[in-house]
């Protein structure tokens, strides 16, 4: 019963690594660039859901769509002001990655100013309860995260592999000045990219922080790390390989934490991740490249 309550809480917890993991996923699918920016992003997207329901009173769900927009839209506004110019200039990729974590450390810093370094309480907006099952308790927010990160992992598939914005984006990702010449806006479609991840990283903060009825701009740094392990894990780049990368982070974490003690937690995460990429350097689900000479 413990282990499986375990499994329970791991899968939790790995389905908000899943949702940012895909946020890198989804910028790295396109432009082979990792957004070190996306923890900060996180926790953004939790406090604003938090603003807006204790300060302004909102509804929940206006609440949500208010932060994923924010989220996203700032996130397509960083790859406008700072990521385009440093791609038209044809710069190497760790010039846009140095940005990346600059803008990050920028956004964590305005959380800190305008929130500050306490832990906030975060409302319990359903107060569902919880479900017993013998000697398992299921809370209605665990089935709610898994849920909506289930949800968005099918619809951005749907995105990605059924529509012409999608074939776009794929198109970008084999050959960017090929896309250009056949007629893609490739700078709007990878602006889109932007969007789309950094608002599933903002969902992510919010769920995260119901479920545990807190937040805190620590949360940054630690939730990046291990979700970028996640993404890495699934084979980075892939959306199935970071949604299964995620949940198998936050069982291995989950358990760790039951069975060996909650301060090894992390180090037997990325034990794991090394020895997978040992054995797999692609990922669980990710593919070798063949290079052409």
């Amino acid at each position: 019963m413990i282990i499986l309550q375990q499994l329970i809480n791991g899968l939790t917890i790995g389905s908000a690594y899943a949702l940012v993991a895909i946020g890198f996923t989804m910028v790295f699918g396109v432009l082979e660039l990792v957004n070190m920016a996306n923890g900060a992003f996180y926790v953004l997207g939790g406090y604003l859901t938090l603003i807006f329901l204790t300060q302004l009173q909102w509804n929940f769900f206006l609440a949500l769509l208010a932060s994923m927009m924010i989220t996203g839209g700032l996130g397509a506004l960083m790859d406008r002001v700072a990521l385009s110019p440093i791609r038209k200039r044809r710069a190497s990729k760790i010039a846009a990655l140095i940005s990346t974590v600059g803008l990050g450390t920028a956004v964590t810093n305005f959380i800190l100013v305008f929130f500050g370094t306490e832990t906030k309480r975060f409302p319990d907006v359903f107060n569902l309860g919880k479900i017993r099952l013998g000697g398992i308790i299921i809370t209605w927010m665990q089935i709610i995260i898994f849920a909506v990160t289930v949800i968005m992992m099918a619809v951005l598939s749907l995105i990605v592999y059924k529509t012409k914005l999608g074939m776009g984006m794929r198109a970008i990702a084999q050959d960017a000045d090929a896309a250009k010449l056949m007629g893609i806006h490739t700078d709007h479609i990878i602006t889109f990219t932007f969007f789309i991840g950094t608002m599933c990283v903002g969902v992510a903060g919010t769920l995260v922080a119901m479920y545990y009825q807190q937040i805190d701009t620590r949360m940054a740094v630690a939730v990046g790390m291990k979700s970028f392990a996640a993404a890495v894990l699934g084979g980075i780049g892939i959306l199935p390989g970071a949604m299964l990368g995620g949940l198998l982070l936050g069982v291995i974490e989950s358990l760790g934490i039951n069975y060996i003690g909650s301060g090894y937690g992390n180090a037997i995460s990325f034990v794991m991740l090394i020895v997978v990429l040992i054995i797999k350097p692609s990922g669980l689900l990710g593919r070798h490249k063949v290079t052409k000479v």
